[in-house]
């Protein structure tokens, strides 16, 4: 597939740490309630940790419970969408369009949001850039 940031996978490994690899790059999962991004109210903008594109804006986070940082909406044209049936599931993939990284999935259970999906976003594969001009702040 052609994303506008291809490199190869020592390139990845190189600029990733081992965690960040194996989420980003090889569709792992981290562990429910320990990433630094699931309870953060800071107002910014949600970038992908492999290339820098704008993903989320943080307006659009909510706490589900679920143990992950989740959204209803995207910012427009920044996601892409695969079908996932491993684990013995049928689920929606979300890679970023931009880099093609792994992020999490999405469900049709964001119940009071105004899309009704919920995104549950891997922590490790965001960077939060906080408006205040802080700083960015790693998932």
């Amino acid at each position: 597939m052609g994303y506008n940031v291809e490199k190869s996978e020592a390139e990845w490994r190189e600029e990733l740490s081992p965690d960040e690899f194996a989420v980003l790059r090889k569709a792992g999962t981290e562990r429910a309630f320990v990433g630094k991004l699931t309870d953060t109210e800071t107002v910014g903008v949600y970038r992908c940790k492999a290339c820098q594109a704008e993903l989320f804006r943080s307006e659009t986070k909510f706490h589900s419970g679920c143990g992950w940082p989740s959204f209803y909406q995207p910012i427009t044209d920044t996601i892409e969408y695969l079908e996932d049936t491993s684990h013995g599931m049928k689920r929606v993939e979300v890679r970023c369009a931009n880099c093609g990284s792994h992020l999490g999935h999405v469900f049709p259970d964001g119940y009071g949001t105004p899309t009704g999906d919920r995104y549950c976003i891997n922590s490790l594969s965001l960077t939060l850039e906080p408006a205040d001009g802080s700083g960015p702040i790693a998932g």
